[in-house]
C-alpha cells in the first residue's frame, strides 16, 4: 500500500508532454497551472477556456476541490475528516462527507475484487514500517509487532453508508490509510469540476496519477510516458496517447529503505503485514476513473506477476505490466491497453 509520506519521492510517472505545445506564433497556447495536493504536488495543463474563465478563476477552483479533498482524506491534518474519524474508538456511525463515503465505498469494493491485496485498513502496518505519518527510523519490525499490527487491519472491519454518508468501525481500534487511492479522486474531483466548466481539453496530474479530457490542439492526443523503474534514474519505458480516460501507475522503485543489504518497500501485503518482495516492479492501470485506477494499480501490485495479470485478464482490466527479470525488464499488457513506444 501507498504512503503519503513517500509521495513527494515517489512519483511513478514521468509526466511530460512530448508533443510541442507552445513555441509557434499563433498556435494556441496552454494554461498550465502546479500546486500542492494531499501530500504531493498537482500539474494540470488547459486549452481553449471559455472567455467567461480566466487563468485566475482556473487556479482559485482547482484549488478549492483540492482543499476539499485535503479537509476530508488527509492523514497530514489532524482535523481532517479521516483523521477525526481514527481518533474515535468506538462503533458508532461517524458522519462524513459524501466524497470520504463515496471512496470509502469503492475501496471495499477493490478490496473484494483483489481478495484483500488492496486495503484501506493497512494504516497500523504502514506507520509500523515507517512510511506513514508517525515517521521512525529505518528499522525492521519485530513479528511480535507485525502480528499485534494485523489484528486491528481488514476492511471487514468497517462500514460505508451513503444516505446519510457516514462510516462505522467493527473494530473500535480500526483506522483508515487512503494514501493508495485519494489522489486517483482528487484527480477526478478536479476533472469533474473542470468539466463543469465546459473546459473542452486537459490534462490533470496529482502525484503521477493522470486523466484526461479531448485532444490538444491539432487533434494530437496527449502523450504520457511510463517511468523506467530504476531508482537510480529518471528516464521513459513506455509512451501511451490516450484521451479521455484516467491512467495511474503503482511501484516499488523510489520509496524503501535499506537495512543490511535487504530492501524494504513500501507497498505492504495487507495479508502477511510486510513489504512485497516479487519482480513487479510497475503496474500501471487504465480506467474511466482515476479513482479505480489509482487503487487498482496497488492491489495488483500487491498479488505480484502471476496473480495480477491473471486477475487483470480475468476482469478484462486494461494494464500494463513490468516485471524485473535476470535479462531485464519484461513488459505485459492486458485488456484495452494502448498500444505504446518504447524510446530508444
Amino acid at each position: 500500500m501507498k504512503c503519503f509520506s513517500g509521495l513527494l519521492k515517489k512519483i511513478a510517472v514521468l509526466l511530460i508532454l512530448l508533443t510541442a505545445v507552445s513555441g509557434c506564433s499563433g498556435e494556441p497556447q496552454p494554461v498550465k497551472l502546479r500546486g500542492k495536493a494531499i501530500g504531493t504536488m498537482y500539474s494540470i495543463v488547459a486549452f481553449d477556456l471559455p472567455d467567461n474563465i480566466s487563468a485566475k478563476d482556473l487556479d482559485k477552483g482547482i484549488n478549492q476541490v483540492v482543499s476539499r479533498v485535503n479537509s476530508a482524506m488527509s492523514l497530514f491534518k489532524s482535523d481532517s475528516e479521516l483523521s477525526r474519524f481514527n481518533a474515535l474508538h468506538d462503533s458508532k456511525w461517524f458522519p462524513v462527507s459524501p466524497e470520504l463515503a463515496e471512496v470509502v465505498k469503492t475501496a471495499k469494493e477493490i478490496n473484494e475484487l483483489t481478495n484483500g491485496a488492496f486495503d484501506i485498513t493497512v494504516a497500523p502496518l504502514v506507520n509500523l514500517w515507517g512510511f506513514g505519518p508517525d515517521k521512525r527510523p529505518d528499522v525492521v519490525p519485530s513479528g511480535a509487532d507485525i502480528k499485534k499490527a494485523l489484528q486491528n487491519v481488514g476492511s471487514q472491519f468497517i462500514e460505508v453508508r451513503t444516505d446519510p454518508p457516514a462510516l462505522k468501525k467493527l473494530n473500535p481500534s480500526l483506522t483508515l490509510d487512503l494514501a493508495a487511492i485519494a489522489k486517483g479522486y482528487c484527480v477526478d474531483a478536479v476533472s469533474n469540476w473542470l468539466l463543469s466548466r465546459n473546459i473542452p481539453s486537459f490534462m490533470v496530474e496529482i502525484g503521477g496519477e493522470i486523466r484526461t479530457r479531448g485532444t490538444k490542439p491539432g487533434s494530437v492526443p496527449w502523450r504520457i510516458a511510463v517511468e523506467k523503474p530504476v531508482s537510480m534514474e529518471r528516464s521513459v519505458q513506455a509512451v501511451i496517447s490516450f484521451t479521455d480516460k484516467a491512467m495511474a501507475t503503482s511501484g516499488d522503485y523510489r520509496n524503501y529503505f535499506e537495512v543490511d543489504g535487504k530492501r524494504y518497500s513500501h507497498i505492504l501485503d495487507p495479508t502477511t503485514g510486510r513489504p512485497i518482495t516479487h519482480k513487479l516492479v510497475s503496474v500501471s492501470v487504465m480506467n474511466d476513473t482515476c479513482t479505480r485506477a489509482d487503487a487498482l494499480a496497488t492491489g495488483i501490485t500487491v498479488l505480484g506477476p502471476e496473480k495480477g495479470v491473471e486477475m487483470a485478464k480475468k476482469e478484462n482490466l486494461s494494464a500494463f505490466f513490468i516485471v524485473k527479470t535476470a535479462d531485464g525488464f519484461v513488459e505485459i499488457a492486458t485488456g484495452d491497453f494502448p498500444k505504446h513506444e518504447n524510446l530508444k
